[in-house]
């Protein structure tokens, strides 16, 4: 797995598979990147809706790498 914060974005965690817990509900997603919002703003959140490029959110880029 790896998780990269995008500069001035999100974070993007790439997996091979993710399940999502909210409210009691357990969905699965399929997409092999995720986009977590950084900003704070993103009106789908914890996912990211790109709102970050309309607040100006700056923040630096970062790689990590799960083995």
């Amino acid at each position: 797995m790896k998780i990269r914060a995008a500069e001035n974005g999100p974070y993007l965690i790439e997996v091979s598979e993710a399940k999502v817990l909210k409210e009691g509900k357990e969905d699965v997603i399929s997409q092999k990147i995720i986009a977590l919002c950084r900003c704070g703003q993103s009106s789908a959140k914890p996912f990211c809706d790109g709102t970050h490029k309309k607040c100006e959110f700056k923040g630096e880029s970062v790689e990590i790498e799960v083995s």
